[in-house]
């Protein structure tokens, strides 16, 4: 069954990733139509999620905020399509980094974790490892289908990077170090755990959630040197990313330091532009859990 999902659904994936940017974006919105305007695609997790986040703005700023990120949305998703068809030089174009010195100077001393949120198009910041010489992993949610799996790590592999799952991420990490191979690692960090397994509950957007700790902990056992993609939306189409140290030595951080500052640092990102930010996910749901902790 999975084989013949695959048969059926890659050639209109295919299809779609070649369209000419012009029809690709026609395209784009007319599944935005479909999703938001017929279908009403969780339009209450993301109004309620925006409600939380900003009581202070109007109902009509709310519905504002919430009709751009289903358009931004549709666009990122389209655009992870895209990149069947995408070549070194065209997303070099459209994902711009603006200061990749930074990486590669920390990169020439320890191997780099890079924390990034589910902000503007996180699918293409696996393309970073086209400017630098080190090795590239990327962590994944493994999909269930393998012949997409396998697929998609094939398309990432284009761009010089490893994809790894949350489960092969430590054991990698540690051979790296042993072996003394200088990698970077690039996480999305911003998901919501469970909350009787989380070890951190902290203010996100000025509600108290439990967070992930993950990367810190790695990054401190590891002495690893961490920095936040800071990732912008330009145009519809067009990124430009930006890192901001967090650290240059995991192993001389506080607890709970580097979860932090990456915190604060994604905070700063959706005050910015709330529209590119995944509403989607049901981030606070366990805030009435707080008290708890």
């Amino acid at each position: 069954m999975q084989l013949l999902v695959f048969i059926l659904v890659y050639p209109i994936l295919w299809f779609i990733s070649i369209l000419p940017y012009t029809l690709f974006y026609w395209l784009s919105d007319f599944v935005f139509f479909l999703v938001y305007t017929l279908f009403g695609y969780r339009k209450k997790v993301v109004y309620s999620n925006l409600k939380l986040v900003f009581p202070d703005k109007s109902g009509q700023e709310l519905l504002q905020i919430q009709r751009k990120f289903y358009s931004h949305l549709i666009d990122t998703f389209m655009e992870m399509i895209k990149t069947m068809a995408l070549s070194k030089a065209q997303v070099q174009q459209r994902y711009t980094i603006k200061n990749i010195d930074v990486l590669k100077e920390l990169g020439k001393t320890k191997s780099v974790l890079i924390v990034c949120s589910h902000y503007a198009n996180w699918e293409w910041n696996v393309s970073i490892n086209n400017y630098v010489d080190f090795k590239g992993y990327a962590v994944y949610q493994k999909v269930a289908n393998k012949y997409f799996d396998h697929w998609i790590r094939k398309v990432r592999a284009r761009w010089n990077t490893t994809l790894i799952t949350q489960e092969e991420t430590v054991k990698t990490v540690v051979r790296n170090v042993r072996d003394d191979v200088r990698s970077a690692y690039g996480m999305v960090s911003d998901q919501s755990p469970q909350a009787h397994r989380a070890p951190y509950w902290t203010e996100f957007m000025g509600i108290k959630v439990p967070v992930f700790s993950g990367a810190e902990t790695m990054a401190r056992k590891m002495d690893l040197g961490v920095l936040f993609l800071k990732v912008s939306k330009i145009k519809r189409g067009y990124y430009e990313a930006e890192f901001i140290p967090i650290t240059d030595a995991g192993k001389s951080t506080a607890e709970h330091e580097i979860t932090d500052k990456f915190l604060r640092l994604t905070e700063q990102q959706i005050l910015e532009r709330p529209e590119h930010y995944l509403w989607t996910h049901r981030r606070w749901k366990h805030r009435d859990k707080a008290d708890q902790h």
